[in-house]
This record gives C-alpha cells, sequence and structure tokens, in this order.
C-alpha cells in the first residue's frame, strides 16, 4: 500500500483500500415463534402487523440507506470522471475487474490517473512493479490479486474475491487521491 502521496502534495494519506464493511443487504428476521404465541397477552394480529410492517419498514430503510450512503462515497467529480473515461461506473469496475483477475500470477489491478491526459486509466502490474514508475500513472486505487490477499478466504477462486472486493473500498480515499492529483 501507499503510504504516501505521490501526486506531490507530502501529506498521508490512508491506504488505498480501506474497510467500510460488509454491504450485504439487511433482511427481515423470522421470528423464532408463532405470531399467537404471546396470546391471550398480546394477541397474533398485533404481533403480525409490528413484524411484517414496522419491523419490515425499518429493515428495508436501512438498506435504501446504506445504498445511498455508498452511491454517495464515489459522487461527485470523481463519479464523472469514471464515467467520462469508461462510460459508466458499472463498466469501469468490468474493465478493472477483468484487468485484475488478467493479472498472471501475482500482483495489483489499478486505477490510476494520467496527468499528462487528465484522464482516469486503468493497469495491471505484475508482482511489485509499482504502478508509477512502471505506466507513469498516479495511484488511486489498487486492488491486490497476489494470493496471500484471498487465498485463505477464496482459495483459487480469484473472481470470487474480486467481486467481494467492491464491498470494501475506500471511496473517501480514492476520491481524496484524485482531488490531490488533478492539482
Amino acid at each position: 500500500m501507499l503510504s504516501r502521496a505521490v501526486c506531490g502534495t507530502g501529506r498521508q494519506l490512508a491506504p488505498a483500500l480501506g474497510y467500510l464493511g460488509s454491504r450485504q443487504k439487511h433482511s427481515l428476521p423470522d421470528l423464532p415463534y408463532d405470531y399467537g404465541a404471546l396470546e391471550p397477552h398480546i394477541n397474533a394480529e398485533i404481533m403480525q402487523l409490528h413484524h411484517s410492517k414496522h419491523h419490515a419498514a425499518y429493515v428495508n430503510n436501512l438498506n435504501v440507506t446504506e445504498e445511498k450512503y455508498q452511491e454517495a462515497l464515489a459522487k461527485g467529480e470523481l463519479l464523472e470522471a469514471i464515467k467520462r473515461d469508461f462510460g459508466s461506473f458499472e463498466k469501469f469496475k468490468e474493465k478493472l475487474t477483468a484487468a485484475s483477475v488478467g493479472v498472471q500470477g501475482s500482483g495489483w489491478g489499478w486505477l490510476g490517473f494520467n496527468k499528462e491526459r487528465g484522464q482516469l486509466q486503468i493497469a495491471a502490474c505484475p508482482n511489485q512493479d509499482p504502478l508509477q514508475g512502471t505506466t507513469g500513472l498516479i495511484p488511486l486505487l489498487g486492488i491486490d490479486v497476489w494470493e496471500h490477499a484471498y487465498y485463505l478466504q477464496y482459495k483459487n477462486v480469484r473472481p470470487d474475491y474480486l467481486k467481494a472486493i467492491w464491498n470494501v473500498i475506500n471511496w473517501e480515499n480514492v476520491t481524496e487521491r484524485y482531488m490531490a492529483c488533478k492539482k
């Protein structure tokens, strides 16, 4: 991971990948008992209403809020640059994932900034080859595809790891890097 800004600011930046927690959708848990189990003290209709309507609404609202939060992290100038340079966020994601899957052996998939062209580019580097030193691109987001990064959990199924990695990307940090490099 990078420990210093590579855009000449000299200030410390957080690692390219940060933990934001898993973003799997929440679901309404089943009650461990029947709606009528608390009668005559609390009737089945009240239990059914509170569980299937009120509790379900809270779960649904939590999912909506988390989705909006994740979208907000990648908005602004960075999202506009991604759309401009790759067509859409989905296409960007597909291209970076494909580049990362395609690394033979160990290495990195990268989103980099081409300062001369003023645009984002995707690259892959084998082993420890540095992005800036080998391509001239300023690193914004690095995806570690060395087996040690995923083998214990995903075994040799790198595509599954790459599908999951999108759930923990620190978009605030990627945006910071992008904004610093544009100056």
